[in-house]
């Protein structure tokens, strides 16, 4: 999955906000849900799919890498 720049540094922004909440569920000091962090990542991997693929900048870099993997 090839991301734009503006999608992968959505997607890090929001990895980084679940990687806070889950530490923060680790400390004790906030307990905001009862998902554990797997399911947390596959949804997070989901809506980075979703994301990409209706994005144009995605689609270009994914036709761009398809391209160079032809010519090789």
């Amino acid at each position: 999955m090839c991301m734009c720049e503006k999608c992968g540094r959505l997607m890090g922004l929001l990895l980084l906000v679940l990687g806070v909440l889950f530490l923060l569920q680790d400390l004790k000091i906030w307990a905001f849900w009862g998902i554990s962090w797997s399911t947390a990542i596959i949804l997070l991997v989901g809506l980075a799919a979703i994301c990409s693929s209706s994005c144009d900048e995605c689609k270009v870099e994914t036709a761009k890498t398809e391209t160079k993997k032809k010519k090789k």
